[in-house]
């Protein structure tokens, strides 16, 4: 039994009139969907079974008196026009027919006069047999957290079990956020039975009189299947949220010169004095820009390091930069503990102690683990001293492994290995993706040297992970590493209990994502679709986590070549790497209004000038770069550029794709062929990048599913672009 509000109370009561209203009826599979209006409200009535029934808000008229102007069938859409005295409201109802049924409606509201919103109820009502919501059971197990997507998976378990994921495509409320100067952030959410979308209130700035305005833009897909399993709640939420993905309408991407950012980036970020510290003879970079309060950390040297080491790879020239940050790397190591240490230990007592982590014996948790990974990279590189100082570390890693039993705190002392910090929050446990990272280390342990030790140690950490649901995520990137480690698990023994794993990763990573465009405020043009949070309760999104989340996820899809993987995984993957690779630019100052940026910010100071990342991009009517400069973000540019340009050998072109790809070899030979990995339902951009002085070829471009010569279309720079479908085999001749 559940406690509702009045106004659930008298909403549900309205379904218990056998008369109410109906406007229309449509029916997919088992399921009738019926447009009903009640003196304040239409609602759209979704019934399955004997007693199934889920109810939708579509429009809502304080005090009643809620009339139709007209009701019709356009094009399959229902639309319902509707007045009262708080102004004239039009509905747009669709029911599409697919995989799973779906459910779209569209809500403008053109006030009588100008109005404020001191309180607007949710847009779901479960109302129950016999018209009760206090009789009906249910879970919820994602809902909105700040400016999150507007996302809310639950399900049903009585009068009649129904699955339930609905969406809030939060862009179309961008012109009600700017005219109230209100965020988007949390509305989206509620206690059972109250659940939906909820307008945020407007006081002091109101919708002016007349204007039509978008105040709800809801999808939702439904299905009797239920869930019984965490693996099995983990692929409803991939392929439920896939299949509203598909629907949702997206933002266009256009092409980012990345060779030119990259230059400007490398050239602030070796030439820049705010960017370095030196202690004795070695150099290392700053956490933050003109932060040289802070000592050095080897997480933030290694997290420049391995994207540089890319770029050379990529381009085959050398960088200075790459020897002189390796050279600082052994002073990291403590004899005494026989571990590398977060801080520089030379200068680690120069810390001032203002956040409970910075004193020189308190580790992080992750932060031992993330420089042992990168360590371990450079090892199966073939660097020897990066080798020696990996396995050096491993034997005290594992002793803290054991320790904590797998489950790590968040921070603990790292002599006496005593718990300074245990959980996040009261009751909410420590850092629950660290056994994920933990058994990535240990894999690379594993394939380094070959010791089985390593692998069981592995397989130990990585069982920690189940029972942790959709709560399993502390932090982005570390819970993306598990993701692949999960998945390198099962190819390695088969166990599909570690596919399953590695899915219920990824769903922690997507659960964070924001699919909609902050379109109001300082966000207005800055592109920012499909952003991803660093922590759960991050206000901001942050370049550091998403450029290692944007690696780890080619990662995934290199590993996951040859696997029958859920198509909503693939899918979604390539879609946050595409959008990434269009909007991650502008974490650079340079690339966004001065006005938008934080003056003095937390630490260190703000360049506008500067291809040097700001570590958050906040809320619209934030300003961003609060925290300050992010110097160990600089891997945002050379990551992307060597996993999405291909160079062909002795050409002045290079072949750009915004898509992942696989089986591209830079050679002189032609055709070149390479494969696009995503969903065909879905879009990516192959470029043709002009390098040169040259006239470009006449180039012949097709798809493995058709001989057609595909047309390409002139684009600023010389360049030829291709919009394809994702999931398909493309070849190139010229």
């Amino acid at each position: 039994m559940y406690s509702v509000s009045s106004w659930t109370k008298a909403a549900a009561a309205t379904f218990g009139d056998p008369v109410l209203p109906e406007l229309f009826k449509a029916q997919v599979q088992q399921f009738n969907f019926i447009g009903r209006l009640a003196a304040d409200s239409l609602w759209i009535e979704v019934t399955w079974a004997k007693h199934g029934a889920i109810a939708f808000r579509a429009a809502y008229a304080p005090g009643g008196g809620l009339q139709m102007d007209g009701c019709h069938d356009e094009d399959g859409k229902f639309i319902i026009r509707l007045r009262s005295v708080i102004g004239e409201f039009e509905v747009t109802v669709a029911v599409i027919e697919g995989s799973l049924p779906i459910l779209h409606y569209t809500t403008t509201l053109a006030p009588s006069a100008d109005m404020t919103v001191p309180f607007w109820p949710r847009d779901i009502l479960i109302p129950g047999k016999k018209a009760d919501p206090e009789n009906t059971e249910g879970e919820v197990f994602v809902k909105q957290l700040g400016t999150r997507s507007g996302h809310l998976y639950f399900k049903i378990n009585k009068p009649e079990p129904l699955a339930v994921f609905y969406l809030q495509n939060l862009t179309a409320l961008g012109d009600y956020c700017q005219l109230t100067q209100t965020s988007a952030g949390d509305t989206v959410g509620g206690e059972w039975p109250e659940l939906g979308f909820s307008l945020p209130p407007a006081i002091n700035n109101p919708l002016p009189a007349g204007k039509a305005t978008i105040i709800n833009d809801a999808y939702v897909a439904i299905s009797t299947d239920i869930a019984k399993t965490e693996a099995g709640l983990t692929q409803q939420l991939f392929n439920m949220l896939a299949e509203l993905y598909l629907q949702l309408p997206k933002p266009g991407t256009s092409y980012r010169n990345w060779p030119e950012i990259l230059d400007k980036g490398l050239n602030d970020l070796l030439n820049s004095p705010g960017c370095w510290s030196q202690v004795g003879k070695d150099h290392y970079f700053n956490a933050y820009f003109c932060d040289f309060k802070t000592p050095p950390e080897i997480m933030v040297q290694l997290a420049v390091l391995l994207p540089l080491i890319d770029y050379k790879e990529w381009n085959g020239q050398e960088l200075d930069v790459i020897n002189t940050i390796k050279a600082g790397l052994p002073a990291f190591y403590n004899e005494k503990l026989k571990t590398v240490m977060r801080w520089h230990p030379k200068v680690a007592d120069q810390l001032e102690e203002e956040e409970e982590q910075k004193k020189p014996m308190i580790m992080d948790s992750w932060y031992l683990h993330h420089p042992l990974l990168n360590l371990s990279r450079l090892a199966l590189k073939g660097d020897e001293e990066a080798k020696q100082l990996f396995l050096d570390s491993l034997d005290f890693s594992i002793k803290v492994a054991h320790q904590f039993n797998y489950n790590w705190p968040v921070f603990y002392k790292m002599d006496t290995l005593e718990i300074v910090k245990a959980e996040t929050a009261e009751g909410a446990g420590g850092e629950h993706d660290v056994p994920g990272l933990y058994a990535h280390v240990m894999l690379q342990a594993y394939e380094l040297t070959g010791e089985k030790r390593y692998l069981a140690e592995a397989e130990k950490s990585a069982k920690k992970l189940s029972g942790l649901g959709f709560n399993l995520m502390y932090q982005a990137n570390n819970t993306a590493f598990s993701a692949g480690a999960l998945l390198r698990l099962f190819k390695v023994t088969g166990n599909n209990e570690y596919l399953d794993l590695s899915y219920l990763c990824l769903a922690n990573i997507f659960k964070n994502v924001r699919l909609w465009d902050i379109n109001y405020g300082y966000m207005k043009a800055v592109p920012g679709f499909f952003a991803l949070y660093p922590l759960n309760d991050a206000p901001y999104t942050a370049v550091y986590e998403e450029q290692e989340v944007f690696c780890a996820l080619h990662d995934y899809l290199r590993h996951a070549e040859g696997l029958d993987i859920l198509p909503s995984v693939r899918l979604l993957v390539a879609e946050y790497i595409k959008y990434l690779v269009e909007r991650a630019a502008y974490y650079y100052p340079p690339m966004l209004q001065k006005e938008m940026l934080q003056e003095k910010p937390k630490i260190g100071e703000v360049a506008p000038d500067l291809y040097i990342a700001l570590e958050d991009l906040q809320d619209g009517w934030q300003k961003s770069g609060q925290v300050g400069q992010e110097v160990y973000g600089a891997g945002n540019a050379f990551g992307i550029l060597p996993r999405h340009y291909m160079q062909v050998a002795g050409e002045e072109f290079m072949i750009f794709c915004d898509y992942p790809v696989n089986g591209f070899t830079a050679t002189k030979k032609k055709p070149v062929t390479f494969q696009l990995a995503g969903d065909g339902r879905t879009e990516g951009r192959v470029i043709i990048v002009k390098t040169g002085r040259k006239k470009l070829p006449q180039f012949k471009v097709n798809t493995g599913r058709s001989t057609d010569l595909l047309k390409g279309k002139p684009i600023t720079g010389g360049h030829v672009e291709y919009v394809l479908a994702g999931n398909q085999k493309i070849k190139i001749d010229w």
